[in-house]
């Protein structure tokens, strides 16, 4: 499925959860989701994203293959169902924007809490929250600064490129 496809299931399902059982479980979700993506983009995106993507591959949790958490029911991880991320840009927007929400959600049910070892557990799936947002930010600078350079290029070289090579006279008719 394509990243933005599941991005929004996962932005409405953390909408609609309640309690925070259901919003770690959503929490942990974006964050595989954010890991399959980083991971897309490093075999498969732009060379320039490698770097930013291998470290959102790798953020909350010992690898890019860890789908399991307790709430999340067997083969009901979203992250399992992602083929392609077919537009970079607007897939990282989104996906900045579901990290947001869940940094949001998690502070709710961290000020929520009196249970220390879940508020221990929210602070830090927001540090990892934070770290993927700050990847994700760097990946959208790096396309801007990309998309800047080009728009340079062409405005410097006009719309057909330069045309090098020996001048030729053409003669006219005679």
């Amino acid at each position: 499925m394509e990243a933005e496809r599941l991005i929004e299931a996962g932005r409405q399902a953390l909408a609609s959860s309640r309690g925070a059982p259901a919003v770690m479980a959503e929490a942990w979700q974006a964050q595989a989701l954010a890991r399959a993506v980083g991971g897309q983009l490093l075999r498969c995106g732009p060379a320039e994203l490698r770097t930013e993507a291998r470290g959102l591959g790798d953020i909350g949790g010992p690898g890019a293959a860890v789908l399991y958490h307790p709430l999340v029911p067997a083969g009901s991880v979203r992250a399992s169902q992602l083929s392609e991320v077919a537009l970079v840009p607007q897939a990282l927007e989104a996906l900045g924007r579901l990290l947001g929400d869940v940094g949001i959600a998690l502070v709710g049910v961290a000020c929520d809490t009196e249970e220390e070892q879940l508020y221990w557990q929210c602070i830090e799936a927001i540090d990892a929250v934070d770290e993927s947002v700050d990847r994700v930010h760097g990946m959208l600078r790096r396309l801007a600064e990309q998309e800047r350079e080009r728009a340079l290029e062409q405005e410097r070289d006009g719309p057909y490129g330069v045309i090098r090579g020996p001048a030729g006279f053409v003669s006219g008719p005679s």
